[in-house]
């Protein structure tokens, strides 16, 4: 909004120009009121303006201004329609501190929203500047006033309620109208949704589905309109559940047009606040465009409507139900081997048709990895973990509402040794589940409910009878004469009034001729007196007659008492329970036989006292049991199983069938069409039982079937798919083999139906099948054909073709054989017996006999040194041969050919073998020592793997005792060890021995095998005990150190502990492992690798020859930490005070040493910093970085380090300043004399810098030096004293604050001078003298160090006559020409001045002077500080 400018609204002063000038701050308009400004003096200007501001209704706003000028200018406020007069509504102020004028809008309100304009003038002039106020009407308004009113509505409601249940008055439900529907209602149904309707329809008891839905597009409408202002994009809503235990989310993604957009969260219309930490009740995280809303440490009043708004606008809604359930039966513990599937099963306590299941804290979803199902009485709820991988593993947890349950899922490798290294098939078999146990347990609960619901049904039952009971036992009425000429009957005064229940006339009794007869019940007066009737004893309202006035035609009119009729017990209507207090004289409510029935409480069908008199007062009584019904209605036939949708396959069957509450007879309907019995469509009838059979399925019997018996109707859909389907015949004859030879064509064809299209696919080995050169497939619609062309032996395998379309997918599979000669025959042969007389050895078979097995086998031999082969024939298919025709000492070479049916293999042809000649085996492996005891000693060996050729025939032992080198045969010379096992019993208890085995074959005993580890006889020594003083040593973040003591030796209970063995297992896992694969002989031990702040239970076990001791565990687990020490700080000197430069950076660091790690928390004038310093954290330090200080930054800043040893502080002074602004023009006074008075105009800067203070500083005419008198002044005055009279005086004054000096205020000259008589000197004629000479320098360079991006400033003074000529140099190079530096030569002093250096301007700089008498050189060096 602008404003209009208008000269008679703020006119100048008579004598005042009005100049518009531009500020330096976009926005401010400024009028200055003279031609020319006074030194010293401004006018006003803003150096901060407001800004625009949009806030919520309610909140508290303000705008800040900062204003400069001289003198102090005056600051007014004002609106552009409206006045800013009320001081409740508008607070203008000032910060002296902050130099900050304010406008504060405390709890402002919509009509604030407005223009607003700042002016500041002086004598000088005037700034002026606007600014915008935008306020947002809460859409959720809790004033005082509307909680009166919602609160005056309950009670009214709960009135009216009571008042209903008082009078049992029928009232029929009325429609509600448009408007009149809950709000709440509306907001869950535009973000709920289609499915979701009908459901809360009938929640809020919307009928009128028309009016929801038209009433609904123009909400949409509307709330779309609102919502572009502000919201780009809104999708992908979910509503709210329970994601984890304790923790409910709902989320949404979302593109906001201001990212600074304000967020409100309300709940049943109550704003709740929320952060962004999630250990908070309710917290907000947003992922890119999601923003996520949790709500944590669920309890049951957390239940209600959450809604969102964005700047006062509904953007979602979601109503958030707890279920109160619990688990009667939780999850267990699974334990499954690898490939197996994984069980969880629980059971709840009342029917739940979803619960939330989480594995690894991640909610889990039904699919390929995971099966989620639950029961038809929706108690058991299971989930099954497909295909358990060691990756599964951990904990998974079952969610019920607030309730939740978890167990561990371990899985075993698979122990079948034959697929170790290699990935094991898959498993049929299922771990975990509670089976039968489940089963029972669902059905006692079920049980349970349905007795507590039938328990509800008998006592409403009970009640029906004891109210029917009441009627038949009460006294028959007398039959009341009808009303005669004298008018009505009369009643007695004073009587109790009787209820009358007037109801229809019975059929077969004429109505009078004014209108239907009436029959009064209660006290009337007879022949012989009044007659009482008992108060509630009415009549069964079915036999009643309505008399409404007049007299009776009809003398057949009788009461029901006189002639009772059979009663219709119809089923009760339930009422809710009341204990108001009944008056009974109150009239009973008129019933209707067509009209649903009222509950009566007891005391209105209980007989009154038998001695009540006829003329006391009515009496209230206080209902003490249920309501009873006074009429019952049978609710018809209603069905206890309804339709569901059937998928049926074409051709096939398809059954449909419903459930009657009784037998009774319906219709059926398909798309609104009655249908009968047909050949393939039969109805059937058993009972209540109905059933729609279809023999013969086809895609025309698709569509939507509906059942309608006795006005009740259910529905289901019908469909009928067409998935691929093949033959049987022609699957049969496709599943048998092909068998070809190399080289030939294999064809595949398969016939199919279905509907189209059908995607095919051939597969072979489980690998698709492409067309190219050696592959053809052939597709169409009713079958396909596979070709291989020029098969090889590597395309044997399984055949598979897979069909597929919308409906279904369907395998076959087939087998392709091609036949080819075998492999050739393997090695390496192994010689069975090498001797004079014979060569016998064998080989392996063939690794591929070529699809047809092997027949035999066709050997050649040579003799080495021939050129000739001899054939030895056929052998049969054993891979075996033992030749006897050979010669002593000669060798032979086999060839050797696999024959199959198919063909002959290549050769094979082995290595060289020797007839005859002796050749020793090699030494066996060393023994080892099973057991030992004190009478002997058992050992084992391993074959040497060089039996010499032939067949080891035996072994011999040898032992030798510690210290001796004699070896001793165990066995007897003629009696070699058979096996590879003996046990040595001719040993000495307490002697310490070692074995060696030699090998012994055909050709005699080869070399031995190395010494066994000496072992002691004697018996098996017990396991040591456990080990002492365990401990902690020392820790980190990454290491632990342990330290424990040598178990004690107990003879006969524990024995000496050898080794120590370390164990570790985190928090998080069952199982333990070894940090140490060689036995530990220390008693420390570091354990490495550990994660930081990670918990583990550790435990150390002591070990001998007897085996491991029992483990020794720590006291409590232990984090990977280390030790616990208190914060402190480790820099010895620490900046208490800091000066920073204004629109500098401010850092602060802070090096310290915890453990654990603490919490650090940084403190500006004990309140949180503001989001404009930045904080970093590290390990052993802490940093506080201001990018761009600002005067406002200047406090006391402290730094808190704790954790839970304890905590320090430590506080740093930051004080941000600028260079100061001189004082104001000086005056000099003389008041008393030998002294002057020197005062000034304060500097600007005083009031913004409380440590600003003054130098002055003073010279005289004698001296002509400047020299300081007074420093650090406080006050704006001087006085100096010894002031000499005939002297002139000067005087400088000089502000001063943190960062510097400013710029001096300079006095006029003070002081006369003398006049002195004029002296006269005659000199006599000098004579002319040359004063040439060569450049010499005078003063010479100064080495400079500056930091980078200051300015350097260099100078020295040269004298020459002639004047020299000067040029300055830098690395050899010439300066003077360049113009990044400025250089002078004045009067000898020659300068250069620097602007800003940087790294180039390192090095060394040179000034050379020059004449025609010589020159002179000068040199520097100048180091640039990064």
């Amino acid at each position: 909004m602008k404003f209009r400018k208008n000269k008679d609204e703020e006119p100048t002063a008579p004598g005042q120009v009005a100049i518009k000038k531009r500020s330096k701050v976009p926005g401010v308009m400024i009028t200055q009121f003279v031609e020319e400004i006074p030194e010293g003096k401004s006018h006003p200007d803003f150096t901060r303006k407001p800004i625009a501001l949009t806030i919520q209704e309610g909140k508290f706003a303000f705008f800040k201004a900062i204003i400069t000028g001289d003198p102090t200018p005056t600051v007014t406020w004002a609106r552009n329609n409206g006045d800013t007069s009320d001081p409740e509504r508008y607070i203008a102020s000032y910060d002296p501190i902050a130099d900050e004028h304010q406008l504060q809008m405390p709890n402002v309100e919509v009509d604030q929203a407005d223009t607003y304009k700042c002016m500041a003038s002086n004598e000088f002039g005037r700034a002026l500047v606007t600014v915008t106020l935008n306020v947002i009407e809460v859409g959720f308004k809790k004033s005082k006033a509307m909680q009166e009113a919602r609160l005056e509505q309950r009670e009214k409601a709960v009135a009216d309620l009571k008042k209903t249940l008082r009078t049992r008055v029928e009232t029929q439900k009325e429609e509600r109208k448009d408007g009149e529907v809950d709000e709440k209602f509306w907001e869950l149904l535009l973000s709920a949704d289609k499915k979701d309707y009908e459901r809360i329809c009938s929640e809020y008891g919307v009928t009128d589905f028309r009016w929801m839905l038209r009433k609904l597009n123009e909400k949409k409408r509307e709330i779309e309109e609102e919502q572009a202002k502000f919201i780009e994009h809104l999708s992908n809503l979910k509503h709210i559940e329970i994601k984890t235990p304790g923790c409910a989310e709902f989320e949404f993604e979302m593109d906001l047009k201001d990212p600074n957009a304000k967020i409100f969260l309300f709940k049943d219309g109550v704003m709740v606040p929320f952060n962004t930490e999630t250990d908070e009740k309710h917290s907000l995280r947003q992922v890119g465009r999601k923003f996520i809303f949790s709500v944590h440490g669920l309890n049951p009043e957390d239940a209600g409507l959450y809604q969102v708004d964005i700047e006062g606008v509904n953007v979602f809604s979601t109503d958030f139900k707890i279920p109160m359930v619990d688990f009667l039966v939780k999850i267990q513990e699974v334990k499954a081997i690898e490939r197996e599937d994984a069980v969880f099963e629980c059971v709840l306590s009342a029917p739940l048709p979803k619960i939330s299941w989480m594995g690894k804290n991640t909610q889990l979803v039904h699919g390929e990895k995971y099966d989620i199902s639950v029961s038809e009485d929706m108690l058991i709820h299971r989930l099954v973990v497909k295909d358990c991988m060691q990756v599964d593993k951990g904990i998974y947890a079952a969610v019920a509402g607030m309730k939740s349950c978890n167990a561990w899922l371990i899985v075993d490798p698979d122990p079948d040794p034959n697929n170790r290294g290699r990935k094991p098939a898959r498993k049929t078999t299922t771990a975990g589940g509670g089976g039968a146990d489940l089963l029972k347990i669902a059905a006692v609960q079920q049980e349970k409910l349905q007795k507590e619901r039938e328990e509800r049904m008998e006592q409403t039952k009970k009640f029906e009878a004891e109210l029917d009971a009441a009627i038949e036992e009460e006294p028959p009425a007398e039959e009341v004469p009808p009303k005669g000429p004298t008018g009505p009957t009369e009643v007695p005064a004073g009587s109790p009034k009787v209820p009358v229940v007037p109801t229809e006339v019975s059929a077969g009794h004429p109505k009078g001729p004014s209108g239907p007869p009436k029959v009064p019940v209660g006290p009337t007066k007879g022949p012989t007196g009044p007659t009482e009737v008992p108060a509630g004893s009415a009549e069964d309202p079915a036999d009643s007659a309505e008399v409404p006035g007049g007299p009776s035609e009809d003398p057949q009119v009788q009461t029901a008492t006189s002639k009772p009729k059979d009663k219709q017990k119809p089923k009760p209507k339930p009422k809710p329970d009341c204990g108001d207090i009944v008056n009974e004289s109150e009239p009973v409510p008129k019933v209707n036989k067509k009209k649903a029935p009222e509950f009566l409480p007891e005391e209105r069908v209980s007989s009154p006292p038998e001695e009540e008199s006829p003329s006391e007062e009515p009496k209230k009584r206080v209902r003490t049991g249920p309501l009873i019904p006074d009429t019952k209605i049978d609710p018809g036939v209603h069905f206890t199983n309804g339709l569901s949708d059937v998928h049926a396959i074409i051709g096939q069957s398809a059954e449909m069938k419903c459930k009657l509450s009784r037998d009774c007879d319906g219709v059926w309907y398909k798309d609104g069409k009655e249908i009968t019995s047909t050949d393939d469509l039969k109805i059937l009838k058993d009972g209540v039982v109905h059933k729609l059979m279809i023999t013969n399925c086809q895609e025309d019997d698709s569509g939507k079937y509906r059942f309608e018996a006795d006005g009740r109707k259910t529905e289901a859909i019908m469909i009928v798919e067409d998935p691929p389907r093949l033959n049987q015949d022609d699957l049969a004859k496709f599943s048998e083999p092909v068998i070809i030879k190399v080289g030939q064509n294999a064809t595949f064809k398969l016939e199919f139906v279905g509907r189209e299209p059908i995607k095919v696919q051939w597969y072979n080995e489980g690998e698709e099948l492409t067309e190219d050169n050696h592959i053809r497939i052939e597709k169409s619609a009713s079958h396909s054909r596979l070709v291989l062309v020029r098969c090889q032996r590597k395309d044997s395998g399984e055949i598979k073709l897979k069909l597929k379309n919308e409906f279904g997918i369907i395998e076959a599979f087939s087998k392709l054989i091609v036949l080819d000669k075998p492999t050739n025959p393997m090695g390496p042969i192994e010689v069975i017996e090498a001797s004079s007389s014979c060569v016998e050895f064998k080989w392996r078979s063939p690794k591929d006999n070529g699809g047809s097995p092997i027949t035999n086998y066709n050997l050649e031999r040579n003799q080495i040194g021939r050129n000739t082969w001899v054939k030895l024939g056929n052998i049969p298919a054993e891979p075996h041969y033992k030749d006897t025709d050979v010669d002593h000492g000669r060798k032979y070479c086999y060839r050797i050919r696999a024959i199959t049916a198919v063909g002959i293999s290549d050769v094979f042809e082995t290595d060289d073998i020797q007839a005859g000649t002796k050749a020793y085996p090699g030494p066996p492996s060393t023994p080892k020592v099973v057991s030992a005891f004190k009478d002997r000693i058992a050992l084992t060996w391993v074959p040497p793997t060089n039996t010499g050729g032939t067949n080891i025939v035996g072994y011999n032992l040898e032992k030798r005792k510690r210290g001796s080198n004699l070896w001793t045969q165990v066995n007897l010379p003629d009696e070699p060890i058979k096996g590879k096992q003996f046990e040595v019993k001719d040993v000495v208890e307490g002697m310490e021995y070692e074995f060696r085995v030699s090998a012994i074959n055909f050709s005699g005993t080869g070399e031995p095998s190395s010494p066994s580890e000496f072992v002691v006889a004697r018996d098996p020594k017990k396991p040591p005990g456990k080990v002492i003083d365990l401990k902690v040593t020392d820790s980190s973040y990454t290491s632990l150190t342990l330290g424990w003591t040598k178990p004690k030796e107990e003879q006969g209970v524990q024995d000496e502990a050898k080794g120590y063995f370390v164990e570790l297992r985190p928090a998080e896992n069952t199982e333990w492992s070894r940090c140490n694969s060689n036995v530990l002989i220390t008693t420390s031990y570091t354990i490495l690798g550990l994660k930081s702040m990670a918990m583990y239970w550790v435990r150390v076990v002591a070990t001998n020859e007897g085996g491991d001791g029992q483990p020794q565990d720590l006291d409590n687990y232990i984090i990977a930490m280390p030790p616990p020490v208190r914060p402190k700080f480790t820099d010895r000197k620490m900046k208490s005070f800091i000066v920073v430069r204004a629109e500098n950076s401010a850092r602060i660091n802070i090096n310290f040493e915890a453990s654990p790690m603490p919490t650090i928390i940084w403190l500006k004038d004990g309140m949180p910093v503001s989001k404009r310093v930045t904080v970093s954290n590290t390990d052993g330090s802490t940093q506080l970085l201001i990018a761009s200080a600002e005067r406002s930054d200047t406090g006391i800043y402290s730094v808190i380090v704790k954790n839970i040893v304890g905590q320090e502080t430590f506080s740093v002074e930051i004080r941000v300043t600028d260079d100061p602004k001189p004082p104001g023009p000086l005056q000099v006074e003389e008041n008393v004399p030998g002294t002057l008075t020197v005062s000034w105009d304060a500097s600007p800067d005083e009031k913004r810098d409380n440590h600003l203070h003054y130098m002055v500083m003073k010279r005289d005419s004698v001296k002509r030096t400047w020299h300081t008198v007074a420093d650090r002044l406080f006050n704006n005055n001087f006085t100096a004293v010894n002031i000499m009279p005939g002297r002139e005086y000067n005087f400088r004054v000089y502000a001063k604050n943190d960062i510097g000096l400013s710029e001096p205020s300079v006095s006029q000259t003070w002081g006369v001078v003398r006049k002195r008589e004029k002296f006269i000197l005659n000199r006599t004629p000098s004579k002319t003298c040359n004063f040439e000479s060569a450049p010499i320098f005078t003063v010479p360079l100064k080495t400079h160090t500056t930091p980078e991006k200051y300015e350097c400033y260099m100078s020295c003074a040269v004298k020459g006559d002639p004047a020299p000529r000067v040029t300055w140099y830098r690395n050899n190079i010439s300066l003077n020409a360049n113009d990044n530096y400025y250089i002078t030569n004045t009067c000898g002093v020659c300068s250069m001045l620097i602007l800003t250096v940087g790294p180039k301007d390192n090095g060394e700089y040179k000034v050379v002077a020059e004449n025609h008498l010589g020159q002179a050189e000068c040199i520097t060096q100048l180091t640039i500080l990064e």
